[in-house]
């Protein structure tokens, strides 16, 4: 009888020993499983809470039939303007394609295809060839423009008055060392929204646009 109570009493401790093994691998299991899902979910929210990224870094997403463009002007005589539309940076100190006086880039209306980019000096430079260069702009063009140290002194009226037929109103105001920063068209009808100035007493300034442009 002793012999047999022992043995029921090792089975009985093997049973529950087994049993407790079996509850705790499964437990484990499903610890993991909760935590990976987890960690999964987390790193899903990280991913949806990033904010997205929009063409020239604008701030929302750019609606059909418009065109994305971001524009600065240069700070003072250190830092270079830059131009950007639809995602394609046109000027900057990077690519160093920009100068001392008016950056200026030329864009096809209808495509958004980059047609042209030119500076120039109106410091130490001529006006004549800046102002054979507005006439010879299309009609249905863009025109973006932003200085870059001193984009004044050389600016005589004929010039100012070719920069407003493209839709420019600050043009006229523009003096020694100003930011000025522009956006217009061969053919506009009425006066561009898209322009901003800041006086040179308060150099060091950077203007900034970063607008949606509608398709002409």
């Amino acid at each position: 009888m002793r012999m047999a109570g022992a043995v029921k009493l090792v089975v009985a401790v093997a049973v529950f020993l087994l049993t407790f093994y079996v509850i705790s691998q499964v437990f484990e299991i499903k610890l993991d499983s909760n935590l990976g899902n987890l960690f999964a979910r987390s790193a899903l929210q990280i991913t949806d809470t990033k904010p997205p990224r929009y063409k020239c870094g604008i701030s929302k997403a750019c609606p059909e039939k418009h065109f994305a463009f971001k524009m600065a002007s240069g700070a003072a005589n250190v830092v270079g303007p830059k131009i950007c539309v639809e995602d394609n940076i046109l000027m900057s100190g990077v690519k160093n394609n920009v100068g001392r006086g008016i950056n200026v880039a030329l864009v096809n209306g209808k495509t958004g295809e980059a047609l042209r980019t030119e500076y120039f000096d109106m410091w130490g430079g001529d006006v004549a060839p800046f102002i054979e260069f507005l006439k010879s702009i299309q009609d249905g063009t863009i025109v973006l423009m932003g200085t870059y140290d001193d984009g004044a002194t050389k600016l005589n009226n004929e010039a100012r008055l070719l920069i407003a037929a493209l839709g420019s109103t600050a043009i006229v105001n523009l003096d020694f060392r100003d930011n000025w920063v522009f956006c217009g068209g061969k053919g506009i009808k009425t006066k561009s929204p898209f322009e901003q100035i800041i006086s040179s007493l308060r150099t060091g300034i950077m203007s900034t646009f970063t607008f949606l442009l509608p398709v002409h």
